[in-house]
C-alpha cells in the first residue's frame, strides 16, 4: 500500500510539473508573439507618425510662408506712406525754413545789419570802381 500511494504522489507532482512547464512555455510564446506583433506594429506606427509630421510641416511652412507674404506687403504699404508722408515733410520744413530765413532776415535788417545780397550787391560796386581807379592810375 505504500507503494501505490507513492505512485499517486508522484504522478500528481509530475503532473504539476508538467502544467508549470506548459504554462511558462505558453507565456515565453506570448511573450514573443508580443515583441514581434509590437516590433512589426511599431514600425507601421512610426512611419505613420512620420507622415503626420510632414504634414504638419508642410502646412506649418504654408502658414509661415503666407503670414511671411502678408507681413512684407504690409511693409510695402507703411514704406510708401512713410515716403508719401517724408516728402509732405520736406515741403513743409521748407516752407518753414524759407518763412524763418525771410524773418530772420528782416530782423537784421530792421538793426542795420546788411543781408548776403546787400554785400553782394555792395562787393559788385566795389569791384567796379576798383577797376575804374586801375584804369585812371593807368592814364596819368
Amino acid at each position: 500500500m505504500a507503494k501505490v500511494i507513492l505512485k499517486k504522489k508522484t504522478d500528481a507532482s509530475t503532473s504539476t510539473l508538467g502544467d508549470v512547464k506548459s504554462y511558462a512555455r505558453k507565456i515565453w510564446l506570448a511573450g514573443l508573439g508580443a515583441y514581434a506583433k509590437v516590433g512589426q506594429e511599431g514600425a507601421d506606427y512610426f512611419q505613420e507618425l512620420v507622415k503626420a509630421g510632414q504634414t504638419v510641416e508642410k502646412k506649418g511652412k504654408k502658414v509661415v510662408a503666407e503670414k511671411l507674404e502678408a507681413a512684407n506687403a504690409e511693409i510695402d504699404d507703411v514704406k510708401s506712406e512713410v515716403s508719401t508722408f517724408k516728402g509732405k515733410v520736406e515741403v513743409q520744413l521748407d516752407k518753414v525754413e524759407k518763412a524763418f530765413d525771410t524773418r530772420v532776415a528782416s530782423a537784421l535788417n530792421r538793426i542795420g545789419i546788411p543781408s548776403k545780397h546787400d554785400v553782394e550787391t555792395l562787393s559788385a560796386k566795389l569791384d567796379e570802381l576798383t577797376a575804374l581807379l586801375e584804369r585812371v592810375a593807368r592814364k596819368s
